[in-house]
């Protein structure tokens, strides 16, 4: 069901947005400021594998400063840290069904180059997918518990190749080789059958079957038009496969396929996306997600697809559910604007669910924090777009405060209710946060989903550009203090606004974005060669559209940027070289604005060790002191 805070459907209604938007409560409340180290005392917690006995939960959490796996007692009691990176990050994957050995991946710096770990009981380390530039990922359990498959790029490192290893001795035996950049999906129980997905473009995509008896590689999905086929999971029968389509609706649905007689019985549609879906390990119970405006539902069904009920967790969103090998217990995390993820368990017999861990540091009250609130505007031409609003706690009509739009990366991400330390701390010291889902953004339709392609920096950016509008009729927002934030394609965004609409926001925060769509185009990893059509098709083939390409790159248009940049950079990107930030830096330096830009050595797209975030953070909020909420402060002096 859908809930919205405020609708605008029209460019007249702002009035009452504005006044949907500042209802609550118009009386500042004076909040106590922390630093950005209490801040990141909060714990990140990831993953969850229950071991073979049920007794305990493999998880990584960045508790040490880099992420390590540790083991989280079921019955209480401290969490065991069971390896101990200090450099790059330890990414728990799963227990071995019948002992403690268990799988991790890691990357070295960020390269995303990751391979697939198995760590012994003794603490003894094998890199089961040893070699140089190569990539690797873990892709499930056999039903049998003998084995588990893992996919590689080593032979051709444009596609991934499908591997079986045993769970004695780690032998290693191909079962597909990948010469046409399909997508594994899923396993049949009995191991006979792939489920392949082969993308066109972002919104076009069949599922196929491929029989490795036969070698029979079949279409389940032939459509008409743009259809988004993805397969989720074998039945645990084997006769049936999961489809996850949008086929002849705006939003995606769950489909069971008999594989024998093509009969297709929905078995879950709303009026939001179905995230994915998945098995129990013994099949008693299916878990859907449902992607609900911005929020995480999740449903959960018997054999008979009855739903089942479970005693309700403290408020907050409910993701990444597992059940221990017996399936008498479930493990999900619970998370909200003011609350990080944390891991919970509960009996499936009945029983109240029981607190794992306690993210949040204990220094921070959560009161001082700021729940984030779904709204609506009307942009430039009409269509509603949605964002979520954070509004501190020290704003008011007669204190109004400086706000900063966020985009999201993409193209075609979505920010989604959920705990932020960022967003957190600037909140937390007096700055305003919308970060908008402009058009183009997943999770609202394939329609809304599409209304940006080929028109990126331009129909996008101009909701980017609206959502000012919407924050200062608020009441409660400086008209003189807005800037723009955002990593990836968001800063790509941040890199737009300000070079082409460069009076629109006072501050820009650029986190490695894209200054030259030609060369981000030219320049993708390998590993991303099945995606390449999808993505030429949204963004341009910088071979037959490079004038276009041009006309949307900041970088060939940074002497119309006049506003103070902050530019953050991993220099290990592999997706957003960092040329791109070292071109764009240079360029704007050249027409005397202020321009601060901090390199990460180890770091590739996105910032995970903690003393890295506490630097780039903590340089965030300087910069904008300095050049948004000092620009006030100024301006009130004279």
């Amino acid at each position: 069901m859908r809930t919205r805070t405020c609708i605008a459907a029209l460019p007249a209604s702002f009035a009452l947005l504005a006044a949907c938007a500042g209802a609550p409560d118009d009386r500042p409340r004076d909040v106590r400021q922390y630093t950005i180290e209490e801040f990141l005392g909060t714990t990140t917690v990831l993953g969850a594998s229950f071991s073979p006995d049920g007794g305990k939960i493999l998880v990584s959490t960045d508790e040490t400063g880099v992420f390590n796996a540790f083991a989280v007692p079921v019955d209480g009691g401290p969490p065991v840290q069971l390896t101990n990176a200090t450099t790059d990050g330890i990414y728990a994957v799963s227990y071995f069904p019948n002992d403690e050995r268990f799988l991790y991946l890691s990357d070295q710096g960020g390269n995303e180059l990751t391979h697939v770990y198995v760590q012994a009981p003794d603490g003894s380390v094998q890199d089961l997918t040893p070699g140089e530039n190569l990539k690797a990922a873990f892709l499930g359990w056999a039903k049998d518990d003998a084995s588990f498959f893992i996919g590689t790029n080593e032979r051709d490192p444009r596609f991934f190749d499908l591997y079986e290893v045993t769970t004695d001795g780690y032998e290693r035996t191909l079962i597909y080789q990948n010469d046409e950049g399909y997508d594994f999906a899923a396993i049949s129980p009995d191991k006979r059958y792939l489920a392949l997905v082969k993308s066109r473009t972002t919104t076009d995509s069949d599922v196929y079957l491929y029989d490795r008896e036969t070698r029979e590689l079949r279409n389940l999905t032939p459509h008409e038009g743009e259809v988004s086929n993805v397969a989720a999971a074998f039945t645990p029968d084997g006769t049936g496969l999961l489809l996850i389509t949008d086929e002849g609706s705006e939003f995606s649905y769950l489909v069971r396929l008999d594989l024998a007689t093509a009969r297709r019985d929905t078995l879950v549609k709303t009026d939001w996306d179905v995230m994915y879906a998945g098995y129990s390990k013994r099949g008693n119970f299916l878990v859907v997600a449902i992607n609900d405006d911005a929020r995480t539902e999740i449903r959960i069904f018997d054999r008979d697809m009855r739903p089942v009920t479970l005693p309700r967790p403290p408020a907050g969103d409910i993701t990444s559910v597992v059940f221990s090998p017996d399936e008498r217990r479930i493990a999900y995390y619970v998370s909200s604007s003011r609350m990080p993820g944390d891991l919970f368990v509960q009996d499936m017999g009945g029983g109240a669910p029981r607190r794992l861990t306690s993210s949040l540091n204990p220094a921070i009250d959560p009161d001082d924090l700021v729940e984030g609130e779904v709204v609506r505007f009307a942009s430039y031409d009409g269509l509603e777009i949605p964002g979520i609003l954070y509004r501190p706690h020290q704003a008011s009509r007669a204190t109004p405060v400086p706000a900063l739009v966020w985009v999201h990366g993409g193209p075609g991400g979505q920010s989604r209710l959920g705990y932020s330390p960022l967003i957190q701390y600037l909140v937390n010291h007096g700055y305003a946060v919308y970060a908008i889902n402009n058009r183009g953004s997943s999770g609202y339709g394939k329609a809304f989903f599409k209304m940006d392609d080929r028109r990126h920096g331009e129909a996008d950016l101009g909701d980017v550009v609206a959502s000012k509008r919407m924050l200062i009729e608020t009441g409660w927002v400086d008209p003189e203090r807005i800037g723009i934030i955002g990593g990836s394609y968001g800063g790509y965004m941040v890199l737009a606004a300000l070079a082409f609409h460069p009076e629109e926001f006072d501050v820009g925060v650029d986190i490695f974005g894209v200054a030259n769509w030609i060369r981000t185009l030219e320049s993708i990893p390998p590993w991303w060669e099945s995606f390449r059509e999808a993505l030429y098709t949204e963004m341009g083939d910088p071979a037959t559209d490079r004038e276009r390409l041009m006309r949307i790159s900041p970088l060939f248009h940074a002497s119309n940027i006049v506003k103070p940049l902050l530019v953050l950079q991993g220099a290990n990107d592999p997706r957003v070289l960092k040329v791109e930030s070292d071109e764009i830096v240079e360029a704007v330096r050249a027409n005397g604005v202020p321009v601060e830009y901090i390199v990460f050595d180890d770091e590739g797209h996105g910032f995970t060790k903690k003393e890295n975030q506490l630097r780039g953070y903590e340089a965030i909020r300087r910069f904008l002191d300095r050049y948004l909420k000092g620009a006030g402060e100024a301006r009130e002096a004279a």
